[in-house]
């Protein structure tokens, strides 16, 4: 394995662009970038080396509650929400340029930050500059609706900005989750506070500073770095916030819902997934396994969506398993700067224990451990948080590898008789965020798809996401959907609006 590490002062000269005070990245509130209100700080660390990456402002309540004040008088008092939908786009537009600008730059801080490689974090780059130009053209496009109802009367509908909306967005795709989120809240003219996990906040504070360069008014976008506990459980409790939208896990997801019933205000959630991948016999065999490894692998399987259980016609098991093994065994692991690495480190030392611990959980519940289950060999496996692709078979459905999400590079095993087994199986979870099938037969891959309960599915691939779709899941994967004309729609509150076109008494009433 090459450990080819960004050079010392290429790291540097990446981190030099961020905005700091005394070598600390600041946050950025009301259009200005500020130290937490109590001095507190943060070291980031890089998931292949354990190497100080940078140090962060960690704010705290204080600081959330400084950007929702500031968000909240963007919002009443200055000019985004009034401003024409072709000036919000014509900015956004220029967001999107300024990404695509400083591409290398973001792709290699993003992995230094977050780990994955640099084929992945490019990819991240050019998805979310689209992303913003995607909702840059939506700002423009017809929202409302007109109805044929009694003379003299005249309806119709509009929509119009939510207000403040709080956005708080985990550590596997950082700036990809950070546009997911401003894009369709600033096209449809919200103010913004954003969280970005205290993991990887490195790629959405050098996005405050392209939001800064294009005079975007102040207050309109606010990025806090700092905990969720603190941070995040402000936005969400806060009544000055309209809006709470978060990507990250059930049970904070539980915990943001929960916090803000208090004033009542919307929330959408993208949270967990323990999604199926289905491989009938009558499948592709080289594709379906080609595609298995991609579905649980990519990003290290830290990946909501991820194709964690793996679910085999019985004929296709053993044949199908060995494959399987025999190539899960030759990806390459590694630092994500290095040009060979297919899958990179997790994203923490304290999450890489985790995983562990479900891998040593396996093994105790019976489970066959086909491969993997360690920690990278050698001097980089020492130091990074490495995992190799572990792949479990002999599972039961009710074994805790199987029920609940490890996001990892673990991948669990079973096997269905027929159509209607595979289903049954694919549908024994809490969530329903994704899933896949694999089979020649179209019209059978179409049942069976209708029938998973999941947001997202695929037919004969696996993760392909799109800026035009919906995104999203059933049961406990969440509520609402982000993307799309629906990921715009989620940003927006419906307005009827009545008129009388002959305006004179109703004569009601005969006094």
């Amino acid at each position: 394995m090459i450990n080819t590490m960004p050079r010392a002062q290429d790291s540097a000269a990446m981190l030099a662009r961020l905005r700091k005070r005394n070598d600390v990245c600041l946050m950025f509130v009301d259009n200005a970038f500020v130290e937490a209100a109590d001095g507190a700080t943060r070291t980031l660390l890089n998931p292949a080396s354990a190497e100080p990456v940078a140090v962060v402002a960690e704010g705290g309540a204080a600081d959330a509650n400084a950007a929702i004040a500031a968000a909240r008088r963007a919002f009443d008092e200055g000019p985004w929400g009034e401003m024409p939908a072709q000036d919000r786009a014509r900015l956004l537009f220029r967001l999107a340029d300024k990404i695509e600008e400083h591409a290398d730059e973001l792709t290699r801080m993003e992995t230094l930050n977050n780990g994955k490689p640099l084929r992945e974090t490019g990819y991240d780059v050019a998805d979310a500059a689209g992303c913003f130009r995607y909702y840059a053209g939506l700002a423009t496009k017809p929202q409302g609706q007109t109805y044929d109802v009694p003379a003299p009367s005249q309806s119709l509908t509009v929509r119009e900005p939510i207000g403040v909306c709080g956005q708080i967005i985990p550590w596997n795709y950082p700036l990809l989750m950070a546009v997911w989120k401003l894009a369709p809240a600033l096209a449809a003219g919200n103010t913004c506070v954003l969280k970005p996990s205290e993991l990887t906040p490195l790629t959405a504070l050098r996005l405050a500073q392209f939001i800064e360069e294009l005079e975007f008014p102040a207050g309109v976008v606010n990025i806090v770095t700092g905990p969720g506990a603190t941070v995040g459980a402000t936005i969400a409790e806060s009544h000055l916030v309209d809006k709470v939208a978060f990507t990250g896990g059930t049970m904070t997801g539980r915990s943001i819902m929960r916090a803000a019933t208090g004033n009542l205000k919307k929330i959408s959630l993208e949270l967990g997934g323990k999604s199926p991948n289905v491989v009938f016999e009558d499948a592709d065999f080289a594709t379906a396994v080609d595609y298995a490894l991609f579905a649980i692998y990519a990003n290290a399987g830290q990946v909501c969506s991820a194709g964690s259980r793996l679910l085999l016609q019985e004929s296709l098991h053993d044949r199908f398993v060995g494959a399987l093994v025999e190539r899960a065994k030759k990806i390459r692991v590694g630092d994500g700067f290095d040009p060979q690495t297919e899958m990179g480190p997790l994203i923490s030392k304290a999450h890489a224990e985790k995983v562990e611990k479900y891998i040593a959980t396996g093994r105790d519940e019976g489970a066959h451990l086909a491969c993997g289950g360690h920690r990278l060999e050698g001097e980089l496996g020492q130091r990074g948080n490495f995992i190799v692709p572990t792949i479990f078979t002999q599972t039961t459905p009710q074994m805790k590898v199987v029920q609940e999400e490890i996001f990892g590079p673990v991948l669990v095993v079973q096997t269905f008789k027929d159509e209607s087994d595979a289903i049954r199986l694919a549908n024994d979870t809490i969530y329903g965020l994704a899933g896949g099938v694999f089979t020649n037969d179209v019209a059978k891959g179409h049942r069976v798809l209708r029938k998973l309960r999941a947001g997202i599915t695929w037919l004969n691939t696996y993760h392909p996401t799109y800026n035009e779709a919906p995104w999203g899941g059933y049961e406990q994967s969440g509520i609402g959907r982000e993307l799309g004309t629906y990921g715009y729609e989620a940003y927006t509150e419906v307005k009827q609006i009545n008129v009388n076109l002959a305006v004179e008494p109703s004569g009601w009433f005969s006094g």
